[in-house]
């Protein structure tokens, strides 16, 4: 017997919600084969059977809370599920007669499934995004069909074959990897599996009695139970909409403000507002969703405050100037702001280590190494990839990474290892424009540099007015971990590194 055990759920992560069993007690399974998905905070995992065998055991259900380690159930190995070995002549005679009777499968052979590829490292599901063709349309093999949207990145489906199109997949319904959406057929009969279509309507007739006789069963599982216990609920009265009437945990906490009389004055306001004759409704992205959730838990965690402070970029654009023909020619990359930036960045954090820290608990936690964010816009949104152990890079080996990340971002093909695991983060406003800004932490980092546009400005030097080339910087820092003292004094380290190159070549 395998046990099928909760795997690691990622940095910072401690617990994960199951999702979905994607089979039951007594089936039959493949090693490798996706048996349950679980949910956490910032991501989806799979887990799969461990080894061949049957599906022993289920010891967490659907809406259970687990944590790394845990025994979700079991599989027992070499065993065979009871319903493949009743009477296999029947099922054979079955068969042939299937077979002799009507040539379809003939028909069928021709019938090619398009189903949803790996979506990248611990992304378990996506959102269909909006099909490029419609069911009974002719499509060429590779042709582009429909861009599936994940919370990290998006990825295009091609056409397997030349054929007709049948789509099973509607635009926004989440898919998990290998799901059937959709399929070629060559044969031109695109209606056929539609006809199938209005046989399974009887099962919400089914699943409504269900869920009605599980909301009497009072056979909960652990975490359902306690939220119940918590809160004084009456299982009988909880909706359930697990699989056999099961109630899960979701449904215990919606029944928490539905038990309350006062909140049913509140649902209204949640109803979508009309839309005007020239205005546009799109759902947001997943990335976007997942932008949007990060932010406003990073402002609502952490205690925000940013500090400004002005460097003279004269001298570092006069370096960058004299050098750059020979950095390209000798790197193969060209010289940018951004190197110096980072070498500065990291002579700051050694000097200033609360800043390169995070909050844990009542605990801080004091990090050793300089792994450092570089926030890139995409179209799709906002990314953060990490430059691993930057303090130990050259400025052509700053440049280089920078630039790889920053492809993979545009290209959509970051990992989640390349995403996680940054002790502080830089991005610059400039490119786009910005003059100043005050950037939201990257949580759970505690300071986020903000780098601004270049501008021609008028300033007192030795009593004289001269014009020279400014920058606004901006220091986001959670003022629980670091105080205004080493935040100020972190800016002013940046700005006399940036005005004097010279200083981090002797180590100043």
């Amino acid at each position: 017997m395998a046990d099928i055990l909760t795997p690691a759920l990622g940095e910072s992560v401690t617990e994960a919600t199951i999702a979905k069993w994607t089979k039951k007690v007594g089936d039959a399974v493949k090693k490798d084969e996706l048996l349950v998905e679980l949910e956490t905070d910032k991501v989806s995992l799979e887990v799969v059977a461990p080894a061949d065998g049957v599906l022993g055991a289920i010891n967490a259900g659907e809406g259970d809370t687990v944590v790394p380690g845990t025994v979700l159930g079991s599989v027992t190995e070499g065993g065979a599920a009871a319903k493949p070995a009743a009477a296999p002549k029947a099922e054979a005679a079955k068969a042939e007669t299937k077979a002799a009777a009507a040539p379809a499968p003939a028909a069928e052979a021709a019938v090619i499934d398009i189903t949803v590829p790996v979506m990248g490292e611990s992304v378990a599901e996506g959102s269909m995004g909006k099909w490029l063709k419609k069911s009974g349309d002719a499509v060429k093999k590779d042709e582009l069909l429909v861009e599936i949207e994940t919370d990290k990145v998006a990825v295009e489906v091609s056409a397997p074959a030349d054929g007709v199109l049948t789509i099973a997949a509607d635009e926004g319904s989440t898919v998990t990897p290998n799901q059937k959406i959709g399929s070629i057929s060559g044969s031109g009969a695109a209606a056929a599996p539609a006809a199938a279509a209005p046989a399974p309507a009887a099962a919400p007739a089914n699943t409504g009695s269900a869920q009605v006789s599980g909301s009497k069963n009072e056979t909960l599982s652990p975490a359902v139970a306690r939220v119940v216990g918590e809160n004084n609920l009456d299982p009988k009265a909880i909706a359930a909409t697990g699989p056999k009437g099961n109630i899960t945990k979701a449904d215990a906490i919606a029944a928490i403000g539905a038990a309350a009389p006062a909140p049913a004055a509140a649902a209204a306001p949640s109803a979508p507002r009309a839309v005007g004759p020239r205005e546009e409704r799109v759902k947001m992205t997943r990335l976007r969703q997942t932008i949007a959730r990060r932010l406003k838990e990073s402002q609502n965690t952490a205690a925000q405050l940013t500090t400004f402070n002005e460097v003279d970029m004269t001298n570092v654009m006069a370096l960058r100037a004299q050098y750059k023909e020979v950095f390209e020619k000798r790197h193969g990359v060209k010289l940018g702001f951004m190197s110096f930036f980072t070498k500065a960045v990291v002579a700051a954090l050694h000097e200033l280590p609360a800043v390169n820290a995070e909050i844990d608990g009542t605990d801080i936690i004091y990090k050793n190494h300089y792994d450092i964010g570089v926030a890139v816009g995409t179209d799709k949104g906002l990314v953060v990839p990490v430059l691993r152990d930057a303090d130990t890079l050259s400025l052509a080996g700053i440049e280089k990474g920078i630039g790889a990340l920053g492809k993979a971002a545009r290209d959509g093909a970051l990992t989640m290892d390349q995403m996680q695991g940054g002790t502080f983060t830089i991005t610059n406003g400039g490119t786009y424009g910005s003059l100043m800004s005050t950037p939201i932490l990257n949580a759970p980092q505690s300071g986020i540099l903000g780098m601004h546009n270049i501008v021609q400005r008028p300033m007192a030097i030795n009593g004289e007015v001269k014009i020279r080339p400014m920058m606004y910087l901006a220091l986001s820092y959670d003022h629980r971990i670091v105080d205004g003292k080493e935040a100020v004094t972190f800016l002013v380290r940046i700005k006399e590194l940036l005005e004097d190159p010279q200083r981090a070549l002797l180590d100043l």
